[in-house]
């Protein structure tokens, strides 16, 4: 026979494993709730054969908890911690980078942060007959805690990328609005990251390097585009008629039109 006892303070935490184990598809499983001065106990009793497949699947309960119901707090700790310098709001935008990065990669980052905790949980009950959940949280889940650690870093860098990101795009707005236009249109004709671009009479405009020494050169890298976009910022046309041969709306595209709005108008094959 195998028992447990596992201890915890917290109501929600309570009400969340004993669902769990009310679910729990073992044979010669019994369980009980009992409440004492400092926690509140569940105690389990196995009294099948098979304690391994018993540990096996509380430990999976257990697991699943940490990621499901204490994740979000987790990362938000490591935030407040390490990242203490930006503000409320900016915490609040990477973390919502954390789960878009968590959710992109879901398979390969749940089955990590699962069976790192699912081995801790596992090793642990297979050697203690009491388990003392905010003990275990804060001493036992060190490897759990830099996944989460890593992707809080991840986070972060897409958020200064992002944020250096629409700087760039606000730096670039405010000179094309203060300065004069020295064309009315130019056609682009665009496909694969590869532009062709005509005056209003459809004449070739013949891209020369040394034009954009003097003007905005980024630095953010649009690979072969970076001249396309050189070449706008010292013509600054009044209206820019983008053609897509390919149909295909790419992030250089929907950076023009973050810089030039309404001066942008876009026509499909």
């Amino acid at each position: 026979m195998k028992s447990l006892c596992i201890k915890t303070n917290n109501t929600n935490t309570l009400e969340y494993l004993l669902n769990e184990f009310k679910l729990l598809e073992l044979n010669n499983i019994y369980f009980s709730q009992n409440e004492f001065k400092h926690y509140k106990n569940i105690i389990i009793h196995y009294t099948g054969k098979d304690n391994n497949l018993f540990i096996n699947k509380i430990s999976s309960i257990l697991s699943l908890f940490v990621i499901d119901e204490l994740e979000y707090d987790l990362l938000n700790k490591n935030l407040i911690q390490n990242y203490f310098y930006f503000d409320s709001n900016e915490r609040k935008k990477i973390l919502d980078l954390c789960f878009e990065i968590t959710t992109d990669d879901f398979g390969t980052l749940f089955d990590k942060k699962f069976n790192s905790l699912h081995n801790e949980f596992f090793n642990f009950i297979s050697e203690n007959k009491t388990i003392v959940l905010n003990g275990f949280m804060n001493f036992r889940i060190k490897k759990y805690l830099e996944i989460l650690d890593e992707i809080s870093s991840e986070a972060v860098n897409n958020f200064i990328i992002e944020k250096e990101y629409l700087e760039f795009i606000s730096l670039l707005k405010l000179y094309i609005n203060t300065q004069s236009s020295t064309c009315n249109v130019v056609h682009i004709i665009y496909s694969n990251e590869e532009s062709i671009l005509l005056d209003q009479n459809k004449n070739k405009i013949d891209i020369q390097t040394e034009l954009f020494s003097a003007k905005y050169l980024s630095d953010i890298s649009f690979s072969s585009n970076d001249y396309t976009l050189n070449s706008l910022l010292t013509l600054l046309p009044k209206e820019i008629y983008i053609h897509l041969t390919d149909n295909y709306i790419d992030e250089f595209i929907n950076t023009l039109q973050l810089i030039f709005e309404k001066r942008v108008h876009i026509f499909m094959n």
